[in-house]
């Protein structure tokens, strides 16, 4: 990773930032925006970005992905990214079942048990917001996925949100982010094929006091483009370098325990070979929360010993559709991702009325009218959750940051191809 280039960036957007506002209108916009925005709907405003078979649209609240266009074996062009075709909606999501689709979140990701951490001795209190009171999820009551990011860069192909958080739900001191979306289709070492790819960038600095930061990107992936009802027995994952995972309570909120994939709940959580979402899933009851069936789950990627760097970009996760044939390969330099099969979706949120109409253009059918359970999968690439309240781990390295120390980087590749 290129640190240096990460603090300039990081920098560049401080001084015209004095609170979480909505987008500035002054910027001009080669991205150009959607017709139905305006005004104080900034922050609404979808940005498109392009590059060879590959179109991704994004918006200023919660710095979220919205939609992300790739071709399918037969060459059609397949949204496989879940949300809503109207932005002004993700509000009233936020409102409703605040799902995070396709958000940034944090100040923190995933859960901190009782809200509670301490550092350096100093015990800080933030809003528990899930369980009756009996953790933080994804921030608090307003995490990140809920303010409205100011676009300080973009272009065809790129845009950069930037967020100030000033002491936001009580976290300890201010912080500066940026989440960049970019997306390409050159050929590079990482990309010898010149495949198309979404690029995301994660690059915070804390400005006054010692305070966690692990921001991670909330996108719900189907690459089967809801042409079924859901992708149990069409999509394959592979997570080839984890061979443990973050064992958790009822809650779901960590042990401390590490364990095997191989051999707890009968291998369910080996994913070190491809395998069939739902090839293994109904050995999972209780794995995702008390009398939860499927994977919401923290899996730590151990990176070979040819990785000289902990933070070295490596593969971490293969999805493949074998209905529209659509592959994603995602590399990271994160230690850990979380997994979510979607357990909690229950078919009350329509999926988009634009893919329903890709569909019956394409096949003749509309495929799934609704967003289903398992019928999406989140990929979270971020640090071992819930690292500060268990100092066993020794993570404190990779998760509490102060003024003195350099920018904290969640950096991850897409890749998307045909078979």
């Amino acid at each position: 990773m290129h640190l240096k280039s990460y603090v300039t960036a990081a920098l560049y957007g401080l001084p015209a930032l004095t609170s979480a506002a909505p987008s500035a209108a002054s910027y001009s916009q080669p991205a150009t925006p959607s017709p139905s925005t305006s005004g104080s709907d900034d922050h609404f405003r979808e940005y498109t970005i392009k590059a060879e078979n590959i179109t991704a649209k994004v918006i200023p609240y919660g710095a979220r992905l919205t939609s992300l266009l790739v071709p399918d074996r037969d060459g059609h062009d397949q949204d496989v990214v879940v949300g809503y075709d109207d932005p002004k909606y993700y509000l009233h999501d936020s409102e409703t079942n605040r799902t995070f689709f396709g958000a940034t979140v944090g100040r923190y990701a995933n859960r901190i048990k009782n809200g509670t951490f301490s550092i350096d001795g100093h015990e800080s209190h933030i809003p528990e917001n899930e369980n009756g009171g009996l953790d933080t999820l994804h921030g608090g009551f307003i995490g990140y996925d809920m303010r409205n990011w100011t676009v300080t860069a973009h272009s065809d192909s790129s845009v950069t949100f930037t967020l100030l958080d000033q002491g936001f739900q009580n976290f300890p001191g201010d912080v500066i982010s940026h989440a960049t979306f970019s997306v390409s289709t050159e050929k590079s070492a990482e990309n010898p094929k010149g495949l198309p790819q979404l690029t995301t960038k994660l690059v915070s600095l804390a400005l006054t006091e010692k305070t966690p930061i692990m921001l991670a990107n909330h996108i719900y992936w189907n690459l089967n483009a809801f042409q079924n009802d859901n992708m149990l027995k069409d999509t394959t994952m592979q997570l080839p370098l984890s061979q443990r995972f973050i064992a958790a309570d009822s809650i779901e909120i960590p042990t401390g325990d590490i364990l095997d994939v191989d051999t707890a709940y009968e291998g369910a959580l080996d994913f070190t070979q491809p395998k069939l979402i739902g090839k293994d899933i109904e050995k999972t009851t209780d794995l995702c929360g008390g009398g939860c069936t499927g994977y919401d789950t923290c899996w730590l990627i151990d990176r070979p010993a040819a990785y000289a760097a902990p933070n070295s970009v490596v593969p971490s996760v293969r999805l493949a559709s074998d209905k529209t044939g659509i592959s994603l390969d995602v590399a990271t330099n994160q230690a850990a991702l979380q997994v979510y099969t979607c357990n909690g979706q229950n078919g009350t949120i329509a999926t988009k009325e634009s893919q329903a109409k890709r569909n019956k253009a394409t096949n003749g059918d509309s495929g799934a009218t609704h967003v289903n359970k398992y019928g999406c999968v989140v990929i979270e690439t971020e640090d071992w959750i819930d690292g500060i309240n268990n100092p066993q781990w020794g993570r404190d390295d990779y998760q509490i940051f102060g003024p003195d120390d350099g920018p904290v980087v969640n950096f991850a590749t897409y890749q998307f191809g045909t078979f």
